[in-house]
């Protein structure tokens, strides 16, 4: 979402520590990201520990848990068979069928980074200072970022602190119907809906060694019938509360202070959008003012994925 600028706005809590013409990228990435990721931690609740400390996992016994079976996935015919004569209702951030706030008494800070020409960069210091204050986050990464960047995509793939969203295959807006967002065309029809989830799906799932949970579109723009194709293909479409950098363009004073504002209700339930693909913004720097006073209130932090049920 690094491209625009929108029009406003338990693992890893803040108080631990420390299609295919990406294919042939995403089949190297798997040699050194798959192992850590797959067997990634996930961290229980605990109060602020000494810095460096390692989460605790849960001890659920000697019984392994046997996961229930998924039903598959709709295929691309499928899906166009099923939507593309649905008309769509509603165009925006807030639509039927996108998550923009939990039930959590945590806020998720979630970070996106768009590609292409302009976006494939990488906020090294933003992503330090979430380390340093053990504050977690949820990163939306798109195909392109990927490609750009794919030894970087696998190692924050199995860092424990993160986890990794789909922003999916060219960061379009999502729709059945040709709309834009920010300047930015959006996809036409039930098919490019598909491509645009699936073609960046594939890539991460290759990456990860499972598919993500989540898909924010490209402007975090949808209309309905997309967010429900979304959803039919096993995602969970995202939105935000709160604009934390207005697509990167928001100097640091008023980046600390956009994200500040949810200290007011100790950030519970909020979803803060951001960016970390371009170094050069105030957005380090606005996060770096913002979160040892967020922290000091008695604000915590999850992952998205800590914070939705299955």
């Amino acid at each position: 979402m690094g491209e625009f600028q929108p029009g406003g706005d338990s693992a890893g809590l803040s108080r631990l520590p420390g299609r295919r013409s990406l294919l042939a990228a995403a089949a190297g990435l798997a040699v050194t990201g798959l192992a850590a990721c797959a067997q990634q931690p996930a961290a229980a609740p605990a109060s602020r520990p000494a810095s460096g400390s390692t989460p605790v996992v849960e001890d659920i016994g000697q019984h392994p848990v046997v996961p229930e079976t998924q039903p598959a996935l709709p295929s691309r015919s499928q899906v166009v068979a099923e939507y593309s004569r649905r008309k769509p209702v509603e165009w925006g951030l807030d639509v039927v069928g996108v998550v923009s706030k939990t039930a959590s008494a945590h806020a998720v800070l979630t970070f996106d980074a768009c590609g292409g020409p302009n976006g494939s960069e990488c906020d090294q210091r933003l992503l330090k200072t979430l380390r340093k204050f053990n504050v977690p986050a949820t990163l939306f990464v798109n195909g392109r970022w990927i490609k750009a960047n794919p030894g970087l995509a696998a190692d924050l793939a199995a860092d424990p602190l993160f986890e990794l969203g789909n922003h999916g295959f060219r960061h379009q807006p999502l729709s059945v119907s040709g709309r834009s967002a920010y300047g930015i065309p959006g996809t036409s029809n039930a098919g490019e809906v598909y491509d645009e989830i699936m073609g960046n799906q594939e890539v991460m799932e290759r990456l990860c060694g499972k598919a993500p949970r989540f898909f924010r579109a490209g402007t975090a723009y949808y209309d309905d019938v997309a967010a429900a194709i979304t959803n039919s293909l096993g995602l969970v479409p995202v939105s935000f509360t709160v604009n934390g950098d207005g697509g990167a363009t928001f100097p640091a004073p008023t980046v600390a202070g956009e994200v500040g504002k949810i200290a007011a209700g100790r950030g519970a339930g909020h979803i803060v959008i951001s960016h970390f693909n371009q170094p050069a913004s105030g957005t380090a720097e606005g996060y770096a003012r913002a979160l040892p006073s967020l922290l000091d209130r008695g604000v915590t932090f999850a992952r998205l994925g800590d914070t939705l049920p299955l």
